[in-house]
């Protein structure tokens, strides 16, 4: 069955690799998976074809035969357990790197795209001189919390794992802010995951759609 994910027709990132769907295309050419991509307009992504795959109109979006998916997280996860490569075969060790999954999402992602919205979408606001400096203390202290669990290793638990391929995706929002570079080991382990053949395969699929080159997979 072949494997179907939806994509922005044009990403608002141009390209760079933070769309949420490179995290999938990152994760199945890490699985050795082939798969196909649709693109999807920002008007299709409202309308009910779409909706019928992801209830709140984003992408991306899985298909593989009878099974429809939402939610990056959840896409990964169930590519990481269906094929090899992306959890270890040590039960305990698998449960922690699907924790580090978790951990990406929902404890280190949120203060992240909170600095976000307060750059791009709250900047022209009054109280966001003031505001801003407490977002910034937010991702710096999760940040301080991750480097010093990740300390002079090269991945958060062993081998590199989905839970890495999450917590990476996730940093690389702060590239362009300078954040990360305060934290020399995290910017190595962000530079360590795009090293990666797999990632830099995802990256140049996402990037050619927004060159307007065929889509790879």
């Amino acid at each position: 069955m072949t494997i179907v994910i939806t994509a922005f027709e044009r990403s608002p990132d141009g390209g760079k690799g933070l769309a949420r769907d490179t995290r999938v295309r990152w994760a199945l050419e890490e699985a050795g998976q082939p798969y196909e991509v649709r693109l999807v307009s920002f008007r299709a992504m409202k309308e009910p074809a779409h909706l019928g795959l992801h209830p709140f109109g984003q992408i991306p979006t899985y298909e593989e035969g009878d099974l429809a998916l939402f939610e990056t997280g959840a896409i990964v996860f169930h590519i990481a357990e269906r094929h090899a490569g992306l959890l270890p075969d040590d039960a305990n060790a698998r449960a922690r790197a699907i924790a580090w999954m978790f951990a990406a999402l929902n404890t280190v992602e949120p203060p992240i795209l909170e600095l976000a919205n307060a750059r791009l979408l709250e900047g022209d606001q009054p109280w966001s001189k003031e505001r801003l400096p407490l977002v910034e203390d937010r991702v710096r202290n999760r940040l301080g919390q991750l480097s010093a669990r990740l300390s002079a290793a090269d991945w958060l638990d062993g081998a590199f794992s989905a839970g890495d391929l999450m917590m990476v995706s996730v940093l690389l929002r702060l590239k362009s802010s300078g954040i990360l570079d305060e934290f020399p080991n995290l910017a190595a382990y962000v530079a360590r995951g795009e090293a990666r053949p797999a990632y830099r395969r995802a990256f140049a699929a996402q990037l050619a759609i927004n060159a307007g080159k065929p889509p790879a997979g």
